[in-house]
């Protein structure tokens, strides 16, 4: 029987058939939902590694396994797979919300050890190096930023990590260039959206433009700086753009789903020193909302 925050019997039926083989060679592996639990039980308590409790084994196993799929692209595939599964059945809403939200990192994410310097970078570069870590410096401390996309369930589709401090505008056409399903089948990703929904930090002329060339239909309410501007102008400043306000009423499912994502602890605030297992840890927390989807 599934223990709180564990996964269930028909989760692990999915997942399993897609981890990691054993190829025969030294120890054989400790059991994988054992592992896997006692990541999740991580990620939902945000306590350290160290503090793991011992039904899931010695807790230099279970980091182990987490690095090493995080490495390999395994609990990004494990994602990917769920989203196949329910493309390939109708079940992905192509009605796009993007949002952003912002993590605290703890003083324990800070003073990841700097191996592979890219050229041109100073060891004592540090503002650097925590950029590249998607940590950025406020009043509050060290934050990042969580660039998110849902479907029209409310279902993560991409993520983008940056420093807390980066515009939520900038970073727009990278999450939609992140949105992409492979088919089931043969055939190209699905990458093509229905509409985005964007708040009023996505208002700029540079997005409706991009919105305009991918044939993807645009609803992001223009600021009153921009109306103002707009009006000043004349029949210079062009018509307002086209907005729909029952669509837009739907943009709260990116809202919903931030927060199903702070349930787990190790999401709303960050403990990894590194921006690649943070990813990882909310990758399998999207999982998770994923697998709890009733299946059709």
């Amino acid at each position: 029987m599934a223990g709180r925050g564990e996964l269930t019997d028909a989760a692990w039926e999915r997942v399993e058939p897609l981890l990691p083989r054993a190829d025969g060679c030294g120890r054989p592996w400790r059991d994988h939902r054992q592992v896997v639990n006692g990541v999740l039980w991580r990620l939902r308590t945000g306590a350290p590694w160290r503090d793991l409790p011992e039904r899931y084994g010695p807790w230099q196993t279970v980091y182990e396994r987490f690095a090493r799929w995080e490495a390999d692209g395994t609990w990004a595939t494990l994602l990917e797979h769920v989203q196949v599964r329910n493309d390939a059945v109708g079940e992905v809403e192509w009605t796009i919300s993007v949002d952003s939200t912002i993590n605290r990192a703890h003083q324990h994410a800070a003073g990841a050890r700097k191996r592979g310097s890219r050229p041109g970078d100073e060891p004592a570069d540090s503002e650097r190096s925590a950029a590249r870590q998607a940590l950025g410096r406020s009043r509050g401390g060290l934050t990042t930023k969580v660039h998110l996309a849902v479907d029209g369930r409310g279902l993560p589709l991409a993520l983008v990590l940056t420093p807390g401090d980066v515009n939520d505008a900038t970073m727009f056409e990278a999450v939609m260039d992140t949105v992409r399903i492979p088919r089931a089948g043969r055939g190209r990703p699905r990458t093509r959206l229905d509409r985005v929904l964007g708040d009023k930090a996505y208002s700029s002329r540079a997005i409706r433009a991009w919105c305009r060339r991918h044939g993807i239909a645009a609803t992001i309410p223009e600021r009153r700086d921009q109306q103002a501007n707009r009006l000043r102008r004349g029949s210079r400043g062009g018509r307002p753009p086209v907005f729909d306000k029952e669509a837009y009423k739907h943009r709260n499912v990116v809202e919903r789903c931030f927060n199903r994502l702070k349930q787990f602890r190790a999401v709303a605030t960050r403990f990894d020193k590194l921006a690649t297992r943070y990813r990882a840890g909310l990758e399998l927390a999207s999982l998770i909302l994923w697998l709890r989807q009733p299946a059709s």
